[in-house]
């Protein structure tokens, strides 16, 4: 399945504008930190698109979000592999995580909704986040409060966090106009 009919396929499912630019968003940092890692950038991007496709349909209910996620991307036919990290995404199920797409899906799904609150202060200018804003405004437990800091951190044994940082913003600056940021 490539990009165009991963999006047809969340837009099945998923009708929340904000939950459809969330799994974009997510799906751009995984496609960076994939180049970044040597992994199947397409792959990996398919999979972010994808992760939440059953957040709408399970009520947002933790205890079958991600499971009947899998199921539905079985049935369509998807690699294991997507199928495996879309169910194994769901933190309040799984892990600690050991395989590598399943950590870098844990940071990129909490540090997009963090950069796009970062850019929001910025007037939406994503292209005005950096490395050092990322760093400042983690600090400041108020800022994006519910964003899980934890979970971005999660990649920080693959990766050093400032570099994780400069891919997960230039990601997003490449999707900038589909996200709706400057």
């Amino acid at each position: 399945m490539d990009r165009q009919e991963a999006l047809a396929l969340l837009g099945r499912h998923v009708r929340s504008d904000s939950l459809r630019m969330h799994c974009i968003a997510t799906a751009a940092v995984l496609r960076g930190l994939a180049d970044a890692f040597g992994e199947d950038a397409d792959l990996w991007e398919v999979t972010g698109i994808l992760h939440d496709i059953d957040y709408e349909a399970v009520g947002g209910d933790m205890s079958r979000h991600g499971v009947e996620g899998a199921t539905l991307l079985r049935e369509e036919g998807l690699p294991e592999e997507v199928c495996l990290a879309v169910e194994r995404h769901n933190h309040t199920l799984y892990g600690p995580y050991t395989e590598k797409i399943d950590i870098a899906l844990q940071s990129a799904d909490s540090i997009s909704g963090f950069l796009i609150a970062c850019a929001r202060v910025k007037g939406g200018a994503i292209t005005g986040v950096t490395p050092k804003t990322v760093k400042k405004k983690l600090k400041e437990k108020t800022f994006a409060a519910g964003c899980a800091r934890e979970r971005i951190a999660a990649v920080n044994g693959l990766i050093d966090p400032e570099e994780f940082y400069r891919i997960a913003i230039a990601s997003l600056v490449a999707r900038k106009d589909e996200l709706d940021l400057r």
